[in-house]
């Protein structure tokens, strides 16, 4: 049998149709040029409301490594030295990712040269003041540079090692946050290096619903449903950015019935955690066992305790709630990102929040004189339509429990929300337990 050769034309034909059929299987370009690019910069796939705990990777090691050997070089540090010298010796911050995180201070967006400015002026302020303001329990600067001072090099080096780390282990969370409150864009390769901010079947709406009700025997948390995506759903929060007008008219957690009011003048922070598990556990251990687990002093107790306590001994910082709770500077918070920030926790994640407010009378009108930092549990929230939004809190101080002649405060507070963030900003850290 002959062969047909073919001639030029046909072969010609035959190779573009080859060439262009072997294109469709090459991976399309993501440049404005039509350059190809990294299929894994993109940001495929819905994200999640929260993230988990990552993994420490070698450079967020190393950079944990570092800040520690800072603290290191300082060698044993002087309670009695002055406040400048504590703070130049002990307020380090650390670089993970592009986002900051500052010993003691948590999650923020100022420099490590303005947190330490910031720092020197209040622990200078309080050295300085003739007389101490009534204290409900919130550790001052002073105290707590004070207390780390005392510790030996090796303890100090241990303790902002763990603190560190935990913080770099969630640092997809506070991009979420930034992403979803602040609008700030997500890194390329953000789901590459953090896959546990990718949402999973078990975000859906009704395996986060059977994941509550296993996991506490009590009816908390209560909540009005919300408006998260379907399980089916291509888009998430982090994709089409909530508004106000997104989240329910009302929503709360925790059972009001599971409350109680500070035994000691400088145990909010032990009552605030009492509140807190009690919600999550059903079981109520008292404020002795939190004030231990905290390291409460008659100084007061740290914010970056309450969040490691949380984190530590309820399940709020599983992925179905607010996955690992962090300490968040809202400085640059409008009121309307700091409510949004609020409408989130108590819808998205359903869990409560550690509110850090001062107490001054302008911004709570029960009290009977002005006090220091605080906490409380944040648990809800209304928006009342044309009247001012409102937000639910667990108060622990009770002002007539230390003097019967002041006017008694209710354990479960609804108050002007703009107040209480206010309250919040007023605050010389102006961070939050989230």
């Amino acid at each position: 049998m002959s062969r047909r050769r073919l001639g030029p034309k046909t072969i010609a034909v035959v190779a573009v149709l080859l060439l262009l059929a072997a294109a469709a299987f090459v991976p399309r370009g993501g440049g404005d040029d039509g350059s190809l690019v990294p299929s894994g910069d993109g940001q495929d796939g819905p994200l999640a409301d929260t993230a988990g705990r990552g993994r420490l990777t070698p450079a967020l090691r190393a950079e944990v490594d570092q800040v520690v050997a800072r603290g290191r070089a300082a060698g044993r540090i002087s309670g009695k030295v002055t406040p400048d010298r504590l703070v130049s010796s002990l307020v380090r911050c650390a670089d993970f990712e592009g986002q900051r995180y500052c010993l003691d201070s948590g999650w923020t967006d100022d420099t490590q040269a303005e947190v330490q400015a910031r720092m020197t002026t209040t622990a200078r302020s309080i050295a300085a003041r003739p007389t101490h303001v009534e204290s409900t329990g919130d550790l001052d600067v002073l105290a707590t540079l004070q207390r780390e001072a005392a510790l030996s090099p090796a303890a100090r080096a241990a303790q902002e090692r763990d603190e560190l780390t935990a913080a770099a282990r969630s640092v997809a969370k506070v991009w979420l946050l930034r992403h979803d409150i602040e609008g700030v864009p997500l890194p390329d390769g953000f789901l590459d290096r953090h896959p546990e901010a990718l949402a999973t079947t078990t975000d859906s709406p009704a395996a986060r619903a059977s994941a509550t009700a296993s996991a506490s025997p009590t009816k908390s948390p209560t909540r009005t449903p919300s408006t998260t995506p379907s399980a089916t759903s291509t888009t998430t929060p982090a994709d089409d950015i909530k508004t106000q007008a997104d989240y329910p008219r009302r929503a709360v957690v925790l059972d009001p019935l599971q409350v109680a009011e500070q035994r000691l003048t400088y145990w909010c922070g032990p009552t605030t955690m009492q509140m807190i598990t009690w919600g999550w556990k059903g079981v109520d251990k008292g404020q002795a066992y939190w004030a231990d687990k905290l390291g409460t002093t008659s100084s007061g107790t740290a914010i970056t305790d309450m969040v490691r306590v949380v984190n530590g001994n309820t399940g709020w910082d599983r992925r179905d709630h607010a996955g690992p709770y962090i300490v968040l500077d809202i400085s640059d918070y409008s009121f309307s990102k700091w409510i949004r920030l609020i409408m989130r926790h108590i819808v998205d994640y359903r869990s409560p929040i550690v509110f850090h407010p001062i107490l001054l009378k302008k911004f709570y009108p029960y009290l009977d004189d002005d006090a220091s930092g605080h906490f409380q549990a944040g648990r809800g929230y209304n928006k009342r339509g044309e009247r001012p939004t409102r937000i639910s809190y667990f108060e622990p101080w009770n002002q007539q429990r230390f003097d019967p002649s002041e006017p008694y405060i209710a354990r479960v507070q609804w108050r002007n929300a703009y107040k209480s963030y206010r309250a919040n900003e007023a605050h010389f850290q102006h961070n939050i337990g989230v």
